[in-house]
């Protein structure tokens, strides 16, 4: 397991500082602001903490309220919704200085059986003939900026299945990508850990698509400005994020300064894991 996978498994190891209130801290970002998917990760960790094992989370619903002071510890405090027969209901407020900055809604399932269908899996290129993260990035960032990007995401092996949205400035694309991704090292057989590891992931390129509609290259380059506002996930079917998973997203809409992404999650094998979906601002610098 390399240092960067070991840090962020540390991130997400919160602090429980009384009974369903956990304190967590950030790590430095590619803007001055909490990552996302780091928030995301660590409230549904939380919110699994007060859970049993034996119900693993089906979805999460996030809303992001305002930006991460990256300099100060994030306090998680959980409210216990519900517990039923099937299916438990918890609640996270994540503050920061005295206010709200993010709140996330999760539900956890007792596993049963029941009907079983699936979408096909897209077609895709065999990650393992794809270039790295640092055999892309240099060919289409300048030199600080692609080194930020990289150490940013040294926990993950993030591949693209074409060529990402700073390489094609100016050119607009189909609003279409896929990325492969998994962890930088083995993980524990910890349910919660894998599908807290997925979340933390799904923030990095799901907007990829609203850029490539419009020939942008995002934030990476400065032609776009924006930050995601909202965040639902469905965990369909076991999986293990130290594995390949193929994430496919694109674009259905943009408008108002807001763009959808929505997407689905693969294992390697052909089953579909997760469906994700997020609305972000996306804004034109003037």
């Amino acid at each position: 397991m390399n240092q960067a996978l070991d840090a962020l498994l540390d991130l997400l190891d919160l602090e429980q500082i009384e009974e369903d209130i956990f304190r967590g801290v950030s790590r430095s970002a590619l803007v001055p602001r909490v990552f996302g998917g780091q928030v995301a990760a660590q409230a549904l960790v939380a919110a699994g903490r007060t859970v049993p094992d034996s119900r693993p989370g089906h979805s999460l619903h996030a809303y992001f309220l305002r930006p991460g002071d990256p300099g100060a510890p994030i306090v998680y405090t959980v409210d216990r919704i519900r517990d039923g027969r099937s299916f438990t209901t918890r609640r996270v407020v994540a503050v920061q200085h005295g206010q709200p900055i993010f709140h996330l809604s999760a539900s956890f399932q007792t596993y049963e059986e029941g009907l079983e269908h699936q979408a096909a899996m897209p077609d895709a290129p065999d990650p393992e003939t794809l270039p790295t993260a640092a055999e892309t990035l240099p060919r289409h960032l300048p030199g600080p900026v692609a080194e930020r990007l990289i150490e940013a995401r040294a926990a993950v092996d993030l591949r693209y299945a074409d060529v990402p949205p700073w390489g094609t400035v100016g050119q607009p694309r189909e609003p279409r990508s896929q990325v492969w991704f998994k962890t930088s090292g083995k993980l524990a057989d910890d349910p919660l850990l894998h599908v807290c590891l997925a979340t933390y992931v799904s923030d990095m390129t799901l907007l990829d698509s609203v850029l490539l509609a419009h020939g942008r290259g995002g934030w990476a380059v400065g032609d776009v400005v924006g930050a995601s506002l909202d965040h639902a996930m469905w965990f369909h079917r076991p999986f293990r994020a130290d594995e390949w998973l193929l994430y496919d997203q694109e674009s259905p809409s943009a408008s108002g300064g807001r763009g959808l992404g929505q997407a689905r999650i693969w294992t390697q094998d052909g089953r579909l894991a997760v469906t994700v979906i997020q609305e972000g601002v996306v804004r034109v610098p003037r």
